[in-house]
């Protein structure tokens, strides 16, 4: 019998949580850490038409990236559609762990399966944790041979399947090799990325004026969307099948959490 702790304690021994950003809530985030499991669901975003999904799996276990309860619940009013799918876990026994920006910094986490994604190459920390310098935010590495800016923009927008990507360029005929990413919301990094040598940065979020002063620096960055993420469900599956193939069965969520929509 699995309970849920033996696979909170692989998840944690993969992706420590001291690797953890200050103040992010990451962790057990609803259910009973004794319960036992069989049916595992991993997925970017718990939101209530994945929680819907897992019920219709029969999943018993979702471990996803970002944390349903980032900012935490002020009442039990059920009429509150967030309250009310916590409600719903628990009602189906459900628990939910997420692992966010210490699954970003880990060693072979969030941000190295972006640069196989994005065909990254040799990549190593970008912002490198004090305590392991084998992990932290980002990365950067190399592509196999240079690409034009537009060229590897359609090429991370077909991987991350989405209809348009941000290019933030002075020339976007120019050639890169040396490139750098970080998952999710990281456009505070982009100097960092300049100086670690990269041509082009990939992260999402960059916010109008932050755009201004990348142009102003001549350097360039990439947003393919936060959604970029769920390339993330394919290989925490894979994690739960390495660590318990014979006594858990996995699924990865199939619904687009990516609250944009491009007209």
């Amino acid at each position: 019998m699995i309970l849920a702790s033996d696979l909170i304690q692989k998840i944690e021994s993969f992706a420590p949580k001291e690797l953890a950003e200050e103040g992010d809530p990451t962790g057990l985030q609803i259910g009973d850490p004794k319960q036992a499991i069989h049916r595992v669901m991993t997925t970017l975003d718990v939101r209530p038409e994945t929680v819907q999904e897992a019920i219709e799996q029969q999943v018993d276990f979702i471990w996803a990236h970002h944390e349903p309860m980032f900012f935490p619940a002020k009442n039990l009013d059920l009429s509150n559609p967030q309250n009310k799918m916590y409600a719903e876990l628990i009602k189906q026994n459900i628990v939910v762990y997420s692992s966010h920006t210490n699954l970003d910094a880990a060693a072979g986490g969030l941000n190295d399966w972006l640069c196989t994604a994005f065909e990254i190459e040799d990549a190593t920390p970008l912002v490198v944790d004090e305590r392991n310098k084998n992990a932290g935010l980002g990365r950067i590495g190399t592509l196999k041979k240079p690409l034009s800016m537009a060229d590897y923009a359609r090429q991370v927008k077909s991987k991350c399947g989405v209809a348009a990507v941000r290019l933030i360029a002075n020339n976007p005929n120019r050639m890169i090799q040396r490139v750098a990413v970080l998952g999710g919301d990281g456009g505070k990094f982009w100097p960092q990325a300049q100086a670690a040598g990269a041509d082009l940065y990939v992260t999402a979020d960059l916010y109008y004026h932050v755009g201004h002063d990348v142009l102003a620096e001549d350097f360039a960055v990439l947003d393919p969307d936060h959604h970029m993420e769920a390339i993330a469900k394919e290989p925490m599956a894979e994690k739960v099948r390495e660590w318990f193939s014979q006594d858990l069965s996995v699924v990865t969520s199939q619904v687009n959490t990516d609250p944009y929509r491009y007209l």
